[in-house]
């Protein structure tokens, strides 16, 4: 459906019409269909045949289809100006495109199509812009000029792929061509129960997801719909639902994946040290408790609540430097040290993985890391070992829906180990 088409008030229609007398006669002395050349229909990539379907919500077999690509520093008027488009009808075009897109961030590649008629003057009369592979915009450039976007008709497939951890969980996602950006889902599922971390060679994963293409070719947007990940020998299943409150993920027994917690208060970090009841402190050069993991980060990283609550502490003090704590609830409280500034203020309500900071080495620090403390009914524990309550399970009058869903799921799972299947062959859904 059109998102946007505008035609000339009276006024405008008056300006067209003296254009289209002008174009008229330098149409007379247009070269036909057959001798078109790169001059005169800007650079030409190919003549389409016109054996082509529907492209762009138009019958091609009624249509001349010259089909091209910008070149850098290519603009609009390069193509459109050798097609007979006076520079007044250029600069109406342009504003009437700019609610749908701004023609002066053509990027080199983007592809674009004209259609002439089968007339004895091969008259031009749509050109085609590609904004992405999916959304394109249309231009009418004969009798009354109008732009309007569209985009075209995609189609949703499932894939499944298995991948076992050698160096790293985006390199093996590469390796079974699955797309690299899945490895940031992945972590978002299992941030409240796995330590992405703490991968070791020989983990692995088994993914059922579903990706949007278009002519084939895959558009970037993904989504998991289910996956085992395998940590230490240790299998953690996850699927996702989707009910009035929206899509989550739940283990086999419908339990959700989100903890209370997230595991880590910042992203793409280390652990430099872990909590211990003796450690040789690299400033003070004594031997004493370290009731904290330290999480080495550069300077400026984000630092994340792990989750809900209020801020009982903004300051600064010697040895903590900037730091913020956190309380949950009545059992726990968080603490956040060595930031090289703070971002929220004493009393504040902050939500789960809002930004509170940012890495530093303020206090007794020797380079920046996040000192990350938590307490748990008043007693600093090792949140690393600590086993945190889940969110929501899934609604009871649910449950039946859910299971009826895992089983689907398996189904797929179970049809990609099917001798004549190769598992990252795509499983087409209409």
């Amino acid at each position: 459906m059109r998102s946007f088409y505008v035609q000339f008030s009276m006024r405008v229609i008056a300006l067209t019409l003296t254009a289209a007398a002008a174009f008229a006669l330098a149409g007379c002395n247009t070269p036909p269909k057959h001798e078109r050349t790169a001059e005169d229909a800007g650079p030409v990539v190919e003549e389409a045949s016109g054996n082509r379907s529907l492209d762009y919500g138009f019958d091609f077999s009624q249509y001349h289809v010259v089909e091209g690509s910008f070149k850098p520093g290519d603009v609009l008027s390069k193509v459109l100006l050798p097609l007979g488009v006076t520079p007044a009808d250029l600069e109406l075009l342009v504003g009437l495109s700019k609610p749908v897109f701004d023609v002066r961030r053509i990027q080199p590649q983007k592809k674009w199509v004209t259609l002439f008629e089968h007339d004895s003057a091969d008259t031009p009369s749509f050109f085609i812009l590609e904004k992405n592979l999916r959304d394109y915009v249309v231009f009418s450039i004969r009798d009354s000029l109008a732009v309007w976007e569209d985009r075209k008709p995609s189609e949703t497939v499932k894939r499944v792929v298995r991948g076992t951890i050698e160096h790293s969980l985006s390199k093996s996602m590469a390796e079974v061509e699955a797309p690299v950006d899945l490895a940031i889902e992945l972590s978002s599922i299992y941030a409240w129960t796995i330590d992405f971390y703490r991968l070791q060679k020989g983990d692995g994963f088994e993914l059922l997801y579903e990706e949007e293409r278009v002519d084939g070719a895959r558009t970037g947007r993904c989504t998991i719909l289910a996956c085992t990940f395998l940590q230490s020998g240790r299998e953690r299943k996850a699927y996702r639902f989707e009910s009035e409150d929206g899509a989550d993920y739940y283990d086999e027994h419908g339990e959700s994946l989100r903890k209370a917690f997230l595991k880590a208060p910042v992203k793409y970090s280390r652990i430099s040290s872990r909590f211990t009841g003796r450690r040789f402190h690299p400033v003070l050069k004594t031997y004493k408790a370290h009731l904290g993991t330290d999480y080495a980060a550069p300077h400026g990283t984000p630092i994340m609540a792990v989750g809900d609550g209020t801020v009982t502490a903004a300051a600064f003090t010697s040895g903590n430097g900037n730091y913020v704590k956190i309380r949950h609830n009545s059992v726990y409280e968080t603490q956040y040290l060595h930031m090289s500034k703070r971002a929220v203020k004493n009393g504040q309500q902050v939500k789960q993985g809002e930004v509170i900071g940012y890495v530093g080495s303020t206090g007794l620090a020797t380079g920046p890391h996040v000192c990350f403390r938590f307490w748990k009914n008043g007693q600093q524990i090792d949140h690393l070992r600590e086993e945190f309550p889940s969110a929501e399970p899934i609604h009871e009058a649910l449950f039946d829906d859910f299971m009826a869903k895992i089983a689907e799921y398996n189904q797929s799972f179970n049809e990609s180990n099917e001798p004549e299947i190769d598992e990252r062959t795509a499983l087409t859904v209409h």
